[in-house]
C-alpha cells in the first residue's frame, strides 16, 4: 500500500504529533469493546503497541493494538465481529497477522493487529515498546529518525514505514540481546 490502498481509496499522509497523555485512555476504551467482541478468539492479550503506547515519543495520532490470537485461520472469523465496530480488514502481511484499521483507510483513529500469542513477531513488537519505554535515549532517536521519515514520504506511509525497518530491527535485536 502506498498513497493509495489496495481497494483504490486515498490514504492519509503521514503526519506526526507530540506525545499526547490521552492515548493510554482512548486504548483502554478500545480495549474493553474489544475484549467484548473477541472472546472467542483471544488466547493472550491485549496490548498497545506502536508510538503511540511510548511516553514522550512522537506518533502519528493512532492508537496500535495487538491482540494475541490461537492462531491466523482460526481467527479469520473475528473480522464480522471487528466489522460491528467499524474495523476495515485489508490483507497487510497476511502471513503474520489480521490488520485492520479503523474507521477507514481515509481517516485512521486505530490500527488493530491480530497476532498468534508468543509468535516472534509478537514477541518482536513486545521488545521494541518496552525497550523505547525504558530508554529515553532510544526514544529521542526514533523520534529524529520519524520527523526527518515523515518530511521525506508524507505521501507514502509504506516507505515511511520501511524506511524505519532498519532502526526497528536494530532495537528488537538490542532488547532480545540476553548480554544487552
Amino acid at each position: 500500500m502506498t498513497s493509495e490502498s489496495t481497494q483504490g481509496r486515498a490514504e492519509e499522509t503521514v503526519f506526526l504529533v507530540p506525545y499526547d497523555p490521552g492515548w493510554p485512555r482512548r486504548f483502554d476504551q478500545e480495549r474493553e469493546l474489544l475484549e467484548r467482541a473477541l472472546a472467542n478468539w483471544i488466547t493472550g492479550t491485549i496490548e498497545h503497541i506502536g508510538s503511540t503506547a511510548v511516553p514522550e515519543l512522537l506518533a502519528k495520532p493512532i492508537i496500535d493494538i495487538m491482540v494475541g490470537v490461537r492462531d491466523l485461520p482460526s481467527s479469520m472469523a473475528a473480522r464480522d465481529a471487528l466489522a460491528a465496530l467499524d474495523y476495515q480488514y485489508f490483507p497487510y502481511r497476511p502471513d503474520v497477522m489480521h490488520w485492520f484499521c479503523k474507521p477507514s483507510p481515509a481517516h485512521r483513529t486505530h490500527h488493530l493487529h491480530l497476532i498468534p500469542f508468543q509468535s516472534p513477531l509478537w514477541i518482536e513488537r513486545i521488545a521494541f515498546r518496552d525497550f523505547l519505554r525504558g530508554s529515553p535515549d532510544a526514544r529521542r532517536e526514533y523520534s529524529t529518525l520519524k520527523a526527518s521519515l515523515a518530511e521525506r514520504y508524507r505521501t507514502d506511509r509504506e516507505a515511511y514505514t520501511d524506511a524505519k525497518g532498519q532502526f526497528v530491527c536494530d532495537i528488537v535485536g538490542r532488547a532480545l540481546d540476553p548480554r544487552s
